[in-house]
């Protein structure tokens, strides 16, 4: 009779502890790790003052990720931690921008902005200085007509990031896309020797549209010059007639702050490419598909 007291006591004693055992585990969902534990609470940027990195500090703010870090890195700095992270399925989360041949190269996905923070699909527009239709006119028209699609321009860089020399890239592109360097060059005459100064940053996208309009340029006799700045020097030097002019301005959100800061100062020459977007993206091996899964 003592022995089955005991073990009736014995049977109880188990089943308080599984259920204190489940309530335990219940709770501690919250000791979970967190996706900002999985990467230090870190998004890996590009260089200081470029537009994403104005964006995504505005996306920290929005949706207080009050933990989160947003490292600065370049483009190129930027592409080798995503590789290092992707080799190893590792949990990695970038600014981004499309057209970029990282999404030819890896497989990624944009985070949902549910507040539409980065604002959707913007425009890269063509800006020039002040002056530069009666100085060159040729040019101007020129850079007013050109336009490509997102397909066109990622034929370029994936050249390029292939190992293609970017001037050489941009002439093979040229040479498969003749009926576009004639709508671009429609009734406009050549010049002997004209200089022309074009200023961009250094991302992948604007090191393409640079090379492929400098073949052009340079086609119908302009002596061209191509100026790497960052942006806040980019709109400085438009702004201040030490370059002609830049095709590497994306609006309206990605560069408003350049752009409203220098407005009147330059002259906006036309849009050069529709449907492209900034955002921060992962590999799609990561189970997320929003901004707000980064949040506590």
């Amino acid at each position: 009779m003592n022995l089955q007291k005991k073990l009736i006591g014995l049977s109880a004693a188990v089943l308080l502890a599984l259920g204190l055992a489940a309530c335990g585990n219940d709770e501690g969902d919250e000791g979970e790790e967190t996706v900002g534990d999985t990467v230090d609470y870190k998004i890996i940027g590009i260089e200081p003052g470029a537009g994403i990195m104005d964006e995504t500090n505005r996306v920290i703010e929005a949706y207080g990720l009050d933990k989160w870090t947003l490292a600065s890195s370049s483009d190129a700095g930027m592409t080798a931690a995503l590789k290092k992270a992707y080799d190893k399925e590792e949990p990695i989360i970038i600014t981004a921008w499309t057209p970029h041949w990282k999404f030819a190269e890896f497989d990624l996905k944009y985070l949902d902005d549910p507040l539409n923070v980065n604002g959707g699909e913007e425009e890269i527009r063509t800006l020039g200085r002040l002056g530069l239709k009666e100085d060159l006119p040729e040019a101007h028209a020129i850079l007013s007509n050109f336009y490509w699609t997102i397909e066109d321009m990622g034929d370029v860089m994936m050249d390029i990031h292939n190992g293609v020399n970017e001037e050489d890239a941009a002439r093979n592109w040229l040479d498969k896309n003749e009926d576009k360097v004639a709508e671009w060059t429609d009734g406009i005459d050549k010049v002997d020797g004209d200089k022309i100064k074009l200023a961009y940053v250094a991302w992948d996208s604007e090191i393409a549209s640079h090379n492929v309009i400098k073949v052009v340029l340079e086609d119908m006799g302009y002596d061209v010059t191509l100026m790497q700045v960052e942006l806040g020097p980019l709109f400085t030097a438009i702004a201040n007639g030490s370059a002609d002019a830049t095709l590497a301005v994306w609006l309206p959100i990605a560069h408003k702050t350049y752009a409203d800061k220098f407005e009147g100062e330059y002259e906006e020459l036309g849009v050069n490419m529709e449907g492209v977007r900034s955002g921060l993206a992962v590999p799609t091996y990561m189970d997320i598909d929003s901004i707000e899964d980064l949040q506590e």
